[in-house]
C-alpha cells in the first residue's frame, strides 16, 4: 500500500504563477472601491464597580423648589467658554447614563435627581441625560418638572452646564448635563 504524504504548510501557501494568471483571467478587470465616509460607532463605557462604603447613608437635600420666573433653556457655569456649551449641544461627549423623571412627584423627582448626580460624580461620568418630559399631560399644560429639573441643575455644584437634548434623545423634554470630574 503506497504511503501518501501530506503537503507541508510551505507547499500549500505557495501560489504558482500559472495559478495567479488563471485567477486574473477568471476574475477580469478589478476596480478599487471609492473611500466612503463612515462613522465609527462609539462604545458606551462600562460602569466601574464601586465599594458600598463610597455611598453615604443619606444625601443632603440642598436643592430649592422656589423657581424664578425665567429658567434658561441653556446653562453654562461662570468662567466656562461658550464653546463648551456648543460642544455639548453637538453631543461632543458620549451620554454615559440616563435618568427618567416621568411620573414622579416634585419631592420624589428632586430626591432621584440628587441621588443620580451623586452617583454620576462617584462614577466620574462627564455627560448624562435627564429626561423630565414636556409637560403635555400635566394639569394646566404647564411643564412643572421641566422648570424644576432645570432649576435644580443650576443649583447643583457638580453641574457645569446643560442644554436641550437632541431630538433623538427627547428634544426639549430632556437635557444633556455636563458634569465636573473630580479625581
Amino acid at each position: 500500500m503506497p504511503v501518501v504524504k501530506k503537503p507541508t504548510k510551505n507547499q500549500t501557501d505557495r501560489v504558482t504563477a500559472a495559478d495567479a494568471a488563471l485567477f486574473r483571467t477568471a476574475i477580469g478587470e478589478v476596480k478599487l472601491l471609492a473611500k466612503q465616509n463612515r462613522v465609527t460607532p462609539r462604545t458606551v463605557p462600562r460602569k466601574p464597580l464601586l465599594h458600598a462604603s463610597s455611598f453615604p447613608a443619606a444625601i443632603p437635600d440642598i436643592l430649592s423648589d422656589f423657581v424664578p420666573e425665567n429658567i434658561p433653556a441653556e446653562y453654562l457655569s461662570h468662567g466656562l467658554s461658550r464653546m463648551t456649551l456648543r460642544k455639548l449641544r453637538r453631543c461632543g461627549w458620549p451620554i454615559q447614563d440616563r435618568l427618567d423623571l416621568h411620573g414622579n412627584g416634585i419631592d420624589a423627582a428632586r430626591k432621584l435627581l440628587q441621588e443620580f448626580l451623586h452617583k454620576a460624580t462617584q462614577y466620574h461620568w462627564r455627560c448624562v441625560l435627564v429626561i423630565h418630559g414636556k409637560g403635555l399631560n400635566s394639569q394646566g399644560g404647564e411643564a412643572v418638572l421641566r422648570k424644576l429639573a432645570r432649576y435644580w441643575l443650576t443649583q447643583h455644584h457638580q453641574v457645569l452646564g446643560y442644554c436641550d437634548a437632541p431630538n433623538r434623545e427627547g428634544g426639549s423634554g430632556a437635557v444633556l448635563v455636563l458634569l465636573k470630574i473630580t479625581l
